[in-house]
């Protein structure tokens, strides 16, 4: 037994395995599939289906392969619970009602991501809920909204896709002494990168079908935090029904024992292209926090270990440029995801805010000449290499 904490990379491979041990000594989690679990002992069939003894009763409640998948996350977070959904937005969606009622406020930052934003431009007004969006980069002005008073104040840090960073540990100190809880979207970031808990958040979600999963082949969502939090988003899961798959728990299972890897990997390469397209010509403005030049340089330095893979920028053209630089590139998928051991591009206006009208997509700051660009795993001089020759078809 060692004293010293185990790293990042060890706990991606290693956290939440020990419960292998229980299927024939198997080194990997299997899958399994069934629905139910079947108990000859009535009383301690109610025991487990109360939570008095461990034991699962139902897939869409509690799965062997799912809760070995929220023990990963949640030892990588530094959190007493996890649980997880079908998809990233299934856990927004969840915490947000599950957090929030008729008549209370939410305080947010205007650079959300784009299914986020829906939420709070669309659906919690319907539901009585008063929302107020503030400039992302002013954090007096979202200090000041939430003592005027709120429940919730929810985050996003880097936000997708502008990477944009906000002071996490700042404004959560407001938020609590205004008695609200904090909740942030640590997607971009990974917990490799960053560890809102520790900064001071309530709770922490993640889409882990981008970088948590890494392969851009399963579906999840999960939030971490304290017990009694995460008792009651799950309660609000398992009655509304937006259970994690355990196929899809095995693939990201799967994929985050190489979490680190790729994350110092994809770290690396979105530095070296950052800062590689700050010279170009042809690019009007480059959005990555681990540029000296981006304005939340400072904040991202002391909050985060890796300024993360995903980086944002603006060709000279605009949005005409992009319809004939986009199909060049060789080394990228044109979709709309991120995250994944592959280079992943496109604009937001098909991507993270296809939802929006144009007005909504400016008024979050996000030009229609906007590129956000996932690095990939690749080599890094050949994604440069791409980058050159798709840009000299605006010449």
């Amino acid at each position: 037994m060692t004293s010293k904490s185990p790293a990042s990379a060890t706990l991606a491979v290693w956290a939440g395995e020990d419960r292998s041990r229980r299927y024939q000594q198997a080194t990997q989690i299997p899958v399994v599939r069934s629905i139910s679990f079947g108990y000859d002992d009535l009383a301690m069939w109610h025991d487990v289906a109360l939570g008095r003894q461990p034991g699962h009763i139902y897939s869409r409640n509690t799965n062997p392969t799912v809760e070995a998948f929220e023990d990963k996350i949640r030892i990588l977070e530094g959190a007493e619970a996890a649980t997880s959904f079908t998809s990233g937005m299934a856990a927004i969606s969840a915490t947000l009602f599950t957090l929030l009622k008729p008549g209370q406020r939410i305080v947010s930052i205007r650079d959300t991501y784009g299914g986020t934003n829906k939420l709070f431009t669309e659906f919690l007004p319907s539901f009585g809920i008063d929302v107020c969006l503030c400039d992302t980069t002013d954090a007096a002005a979202i200090e000041a909204q939430v003592a005027a008073g709120c429940q919730v104040l929810y985050l996003e840090s880097p936000t997708n896709p502008t990477v944009k960073v906000v002071d996490i540990e700042r404004l959560a100190r407001a938020a609590h002494a205004a008695g609200a809880l904090v909740v942030v979207d640590n997607t971009l970031a990974t917990p490799i990168n960053q560890n809102p808990l520790r900064l001071g958040a309530d709770l922490v979600i993640h889409s882990a079908s981008k970088f948590l999963g890494g392969h851009a082949d399963a579906l999840g969502g999960v939030a971490c935090g304290s017990r009694a939090l995460i008792h009651q988003l799950y309660h609000f899961r398992e009655i509304n029904g937006a259970a994690l798959s355990a196929e899809d728990a095995y693939s990201l299972l799967r994929g985050m024992k190489t979490l680190a890897l790729r994350i110092e990997r994809q770290n690396e390469s979105a530095l070296r292209i950052a800062k590689w397209l700050q010279q170009h010509p042809l690019v009007d403005q480059v959005n990555y926090p681990g540029l000296e030049s981006h304005p939340d340089h400072d904040i991202a330095r002391r909050q985060m270990r890796g300024f993360g893979g995903v980086l944002s920028f603006s060709v000279v053209g605009g949005l005409e440029a992009i319809r004939v630089f986009l199909p060049k590139l060789q080394y990228a998928n044109r979709a709309a995801n991120l995250g994944s051991v592959e280079t992943v591009v496109g604009p937001p206006v098909v991507t993270s805010h296809v939802e929006c009208t144009d007005a909504e997509r400016a008024a979050a700051g996000i030009p229609e000449g906007l590129v956000r660009y996932s690095t990939g795993i690749e080599d890094v001089q050949d994604l440069i290499a791409d980058l050159e020759q798709a840009l000299q078809a605006l010449r």
